[in-house]
């Protein structure tokens, strides 16, 4: 990301969750900070009214997968259906298509198998599978995509890549998924390395959550006297 403006890009890993990811919202808002969320598909479907208030906020929604499955242990078919199923759930839950048309990106044969569109299907899809987004009834899904403990195999970022979605990784970790890490270590480890263009992960899940709040508010409120801003990453 750019390093020459004063800007920090949060990212929230997991949700959505009723226990924290509406906190999180509120939090945001009062220091007009935007940010992106990867969600994983699962939480998605139990929870979509909160998906919905994500990009209600303003933010953007990446694909974490469904099932947050380790990249290094999953076979690469097995792994590509997994974001493409997630990526129908969310475009099912905000009302848009990532093509020109009303129809599902990929067939739901192919999110089953893992599997590209074929060639007569990229045609009624417009001939592509990384066509131009549509503003829906809440949103629109992004084509960002952050692989689940940082794994991704080789031949699975490719096939992602060649269906258009764009890896993002991250500099700083915010670690207030670990039980064992204090609250205020969290918030340090942020703040002590953070700089211009870094992007930043926390994790909006239950178990991060007693971490997280402290961590985030901490880091809203240095970055923010520091003349900071926190935007989305764009897509």
């Amino acid at each position: 990301m750019p390093e020459d403006q004063m800007v920090i890009y949060l990212t929230f890993d997991d949700g959505p969750t009723p226990e924290i990811t509406n906190w999180t919202l509120d939090l945001l808002k009062s220091y007009n900070a935007k940010a992106t969320f990867f969600c994983i598909g699962n939480n998605v479907e139990q929870h979509p009214e909160i998906f919905q208030d994500i990009l209600k906020e303003g933010h953007v929604t990446g694909n974490h997968t469904y099932n947050h499955p380790y990249g290094w242990r999953t076979g690469t078919e097995a792994y590509v259906a997994e974001v493409l199923k997630t990526e129908q759930v969310m475009s099912a839950k905000c009302g848009v298509w990532r093509a020109h048309t009303n129809n599902p990106p990929v067939p739901e044969r192919h999110v089953r198998a893992g599997q590209q569109p074929t060639r007569v299907e990229r045609a009624r899809s417009g001939g592509s599978t990384t066509l131009p987004y549509r503003k829906g009834t809440f949103g629109r899904v992004s084509n960002l995509f952050r692989p689940p403990y940082g794994q991704i195999k080789p031949s699975q970022g490719k096939r992602l890549q060649a269906l258009g979605y764009k890896i993002i990784m991250w500099d700083i970790l915010a670690f207030d998924w670990k039980t064992a890490v204090s609250k205020e270590a969290c918030a340090k480890n942020v703040i002590s390395n953070a700089g211009p263009g870094s992007i930043v992960v926390f994790h909006d899940s239950a178990k991060a959550a007693p971490r997280m709040k402290y961590a985030l508010t901490e880091t809203l409120a240095h970055f923010s006297q520091q003349g900071y801003q926190f935007k989305s990453i764009e897509f």
